[in-house]
């Protein structure tokens, strides 16, 4: 035989590889057939009205079962709103503070805040709906006020309320999207911060290296090597944290006053979202009323989905580390 022949590689799976990919085909095959279960579940139980109300069930503001008139226009309008503020409040937050845990604390403290984050995430949403309504809601009046004076004239900061008077009415500021926002934002920021940091630590040492050997300074090297190669991160973290957002129910419907108005005024008071109105009208709704209300989680479910599939889809798009390859 030759002796420069190139020697060929047997590939065989060990007992102990075979078991990891069966083991890891079960739970993929299990979750794939929970959700499609709840999905089917929840299309079967949204047909009967869908095909009784038609489109305008997506169209109707209000939600009066007694006068055979159910609709989730405005549900829907302020799900998405709720969800904008959380995002529009934890989005900057949960990045700079994985930049920081990853980039600029010191070692020592590094465990520390990474465990006082993960901590955040196990708060039951119960106490951040509680600490919305008791401890941020007085404050954030105020900043939905301040808003209104310097921003009123942005449809989505107006107030039905008089800006300029002397005693501004501060009912008029709380139990709205914007204070549930907050709160659920504080949720938010625990998800995505821990994907971004994780995504953020695993940027190449020796890229790293070369961009400081080169001149960059810190800054600029996190600019143009850990920021392009977290991108992924960055828009798993963020989808991840939407779906939390959008699904959020406790809190929200601790803090909000509950009204069917369709508006994007996030700063006055009154709103409503999917999974507070399940919360909310789950125990007295009778047969007719209960399917109209696993029509709407019906739909919240396939918004959802849409969006971590387009999330994936991004994802795989502009994987990590792609803006570093050679």
């Amino acid at each position: 035989m030759d002796a420069d022949a190139p020697r060929r590689l047997v590939g065989a799976e060990s007992g102990a590889d075979r078991a990891f990919v069966v083991s890891m085909r079960a739970i993929g095959t299990t979750v794939l057939l929970i959700t499609g279960g709840i999905g089917l579940f929840l299309a079967l139980q949204a047909w009967p009205t869908l095909r009784h109300y038609g489109l305008s069930f997506f169209t109707e503001t209000q939600w009066e079962p007694e006068a055979d008139v159910i609709g989730i226009g405005s549900v829907l309008v302020g799900t998405f709103s709720v969800a904008l503020v959380a995002l529009v409040v934890a989005f900057p937050l949960a990045l700079l503070t994985a930049l920081y845990i990853s980039e600029y604390a010191p070692a020592r403290m590094r465990g520390l805040l990474v465990s006082m984050v993960d901590l955040m995430a196990a708060v039951p949403s119960i106490i951040y709906g509680l600490w919305g309504f008791f401890v941020l809601q007085p404050h954030a009046s105020a900043i939905a006020h301040w808003l209104h004076v310097h921003l009123g004239w942005i449809p989505f900061f107006a107030v039905e309320a008089d800006a300029d008077a002397a005693v501004w009415e501060q009912s008029r500021y709380t139990a709205s999207a914007f204070v549930a926002g907050l709160a659920v934002a504080m949720m938010v920021i625990p998800m995505a911060c821990a994907v971004m940091r994780q995504v953020f630590s695993q940027a190449p040492t020796g890229e790293r290296e070369a961009a400081l050997a080169l001149g960059a300074t810190r800054w600029g090297m996190i600019r143009s090597v850990v920021l392009p190669f977290g991108r992924g991160g960055i828009i798993g973290g963020t989808m991840l944290g939407l779906g939390r957002a959008l699904g959020e129910t406790i809190a929200v419907l601790l803090i909000i006053s509950p009204a069917f108005d369709l508006k994007i005024r996030v700063l006055e008071v009154g709103t409503n979202t999917v999974s507070a109105l399940i919360a909310g009208r789950f125990g007295e709704a009778n047969g007719a009323q209960l399917a109209a209300l696993l029509t709407a989680g019906f739909v919240l479910f396939v918004i959802t989905l849409i969006i971590n599939t387009l999330a994936a889809v991004v994802v795989a798009r502009s994987r990590s580390g792609a803006e570093t390859d050679a």
